[in-house]
C-alpha cells in the first residue's frame, strides 16, 4: 500500500516562493502519474497540478500556470510543487495524490492515495 508524505508547507509573504516536496514509500509508484490539490478553508479541494509517470506531461490549473511547476524524479520516488509568485488566495492545505493511470488526470476520483498535507499560508 503506497504512502504519501508531503512536507515543505509554511508562513510565506505574497511574492515568495516555496517548493513542496512528496515522498512516495513505493517504488511502484514510479508508474503511476502524480498530482498536487489544495483545500483552502470553507471551499472544496481542488486541483492543482499533475504530471505523468515519466514527466513527459504535466497539466496545471488556469490559477497557478505560469508560477507553479511540477516535478519528479523516479530516481528517488519524489514529486515536487514549486510555487513561485505566491498569492494569498494560494493560501490551503496541499494535497499530494497518486493517479489510477499513468498520464496526467484533474479528476481527484481518479486518484487512489492520499497524503495528510501540508499547510502553505499566504500573507499579504
Amino acid at each position: 500500500q503506497a504512502q504519501l508524505v508531503e512536507s515543505g508547507g509554511g508562513l510565506v509573504q505574497a511574492g515568495s516562493s516555496l517548493r513542496l516536496s512528496c515522498a512516495a514509500s513505493e517504488r511502484t509508484s514510479v508508474t503511476y502519474a502524480m498530482g498536487w490539490f489544495r483545500q483552502a478553508p470553507g471551499k472544496e479541494r481542488e486541483f492543482v497540478a499533475t504530471i505523468s509517470w515519466n514527466g513527459g506531461s504535466t497539466d496545471y490549473a488556469d490559477s497557478v500556470k505560469g508560477r507553479f511547476t511540477i516535478s519528479r524524479d523516479n530516481a528517488r520516488n519524489m514529486v515536487y510543487l514549486q510555487m513561485n509568485y505566491l498569492k494569498p488566495e494560494d493560501t490551503a492545505v496541499y494535497y499530494c495524490a497518486r493517479a489510477l493511470t499513468y498520464s496526467t488526470v484533474r479528476e481527484a476520483a481518479r486518484y487512489d492515495y492520499w497524503g495528510q498535507g501540508t499547510q502553505v499560508a499566504v500573507s499579504s
